[in-house]
């Protein structure tokens, strides 16, 4: 096999593994490799799973919000390509999301984003407290309004690196568990990786999804992404405990925000602090009390439920909340990264634009906004 037929996936959480697979399925390589110390691993199993554009909106970001609402729109078609290969489900729920808030001034909040998103073209549908508790009944007194977004996605995040893990080894994806510290060029083009025991493996072209770390791998990325800590919690109602909400809910509570995304069997993943604290991996009693704190005041009956889990991962945080992809610097380096808190949503448009690069394609006109060149083309 040449050289030239290689494609080297780095990063296999959720966005490198989508990456891996489609790559492999459409043929783009003769070879794909998937290298991470820990496949699975990172920010994408320490994740909330809400695919959830319009309720994660705020103003001043609009790219942001069309970008997210251009991936929702894929992502059913996505999760059953995966589905296909992998022979497994992949976590998809269908039941949308509630955003609520509990003070006054998380009202005031609450109707200016709802206000930006009607002038936007993207109305939503406002609730009273009666109308909220209706829909979901383990919402607390405290909940003052909110509105409702029933087209709002969500998906069990661990699900769904078991169905990528599947589907990209039914089409041939190699993973190999071991650390890339560079990708490697001769100026002009890509030749590879190395791998922090001293070792090299020749590829043409390399996808870097390798989330906050991806600044470290070449000198184009330097500086790009950064570390954005994130704490959250994995609960499960008992059998004396009230009932979940079906739904996602966010909240505002005295201006942080909090979300609890419903599980199987009576889960709920808590969330999540946003801490600027580097590579600090140690979850903090600060941090858990918040949450508890936040999340019980607009679902009480959670005090009562088994904690199963705290975890602390690092999103890949940009400067203006986009990600980059597509190609950046020398030939066939091509950029997966900097997703931010919206990962899981924003993975099937960040398959399409990678697949689009490696293709030899412009970008789809959804991710041009996100094209990892852009403060090149910016500047030039």
């Amino acid at each position: 096999m040449t050289v030239r037929d290689r494609l080297v996936v780095v990063g296999a959480g959720a966005v490198g593994s989508a990456i891996a697979w489609a790559a492999a399925r459409e043929g783009l390589a003769d070879e794909v490799v998937l290298v991470d110390p820990d496949p699975g691993s990172g920010a994408s199993r320490v994740a909330g799973g809400m695919l959830a554009p319009i309720s994660e909106a705020w103003p001043g970001e609009r790219d942001v919000l069309e970008l997210g609402a251009a991936s929702l729109a894929s992502w059913p078609a996505f999760a059953s390509r995966v589905a296909e290969d992998a022979g497994r489900p992949v976590g998809l729920r269908r039941e949308g999301t509630l955003q609520v808030a509990v003070d006054a001034a998380d009202v005031a909040d609450l109707d200016r984003v709802a206000a930006h998103l009607e002038a936007w073209g993207r109305p939503v549908e406002r609730l009273t407290r009666r109308e909220l508790r209706r829909l979901e009944p383990s919402l607390g007194p405290s909940v003052r309004a909110g509105f409702a977004v029933p087209d709002d996605l969500a998906v069990d995040n661990r699900v769904l690196l078991g169905a990528l893990g599947a589907a990209g080894s039914a089409v041939g994806v190699v993973t190999l568990a071991r650390r890339v510290v560079r990708v490697l060029d001769d100026g002009a083009r890509v030749t590879g990786v190395s791998f922090e025991d001293g070792g090299v493996l020749e590829a043409s072209r390399v996808v870097v999804a390798a989330g906050a770390w991806s600044s470290t791998l070449h000198a184009v990325l330097e500086g790009r992404v950064r570390p954005v800590k994130g704490e959250i919690l994995r609960v499960r109602a008992r059998r004396t405990s009230l009932a979940p909400p079906s739904r996602t809910v966010r909240a505002a509570v005295s201006g942080r925000p909090v979300y609890a995304v419903p599980r199987d069997a009576g889960g709920l993943v808590v969330g999540a602090t946003q801490y600027e604290a580097g590579f600090d991996p140690d979850v903090t009693v600060g941090g858990v009390r918040d949450l508890v704190a936040d999340v019980e005041r607009v679902l009480p009956g959670i005090a009562d439920y088994a904690l199963e889990e705290s975890a602390a991962s690092f999103r890949p945080g940009t400067d203006d909340n986009l990600p980059l992809l597509g190609p950046v610097g020398p030939a066939g380096l091509v950029a997966a990264t900097g997703h931010g808190r919206n990962g899981m949503l924003l993975v099937a448009v960040s398959v399409d634009a990678v697949v689009a690069a490696l293709r030899g394609d412009p970008l789809p006109d959804a991710a041009r906004a996100a094209a990892a060149d852009r403060s090149a083309v910016a500047s030039g």
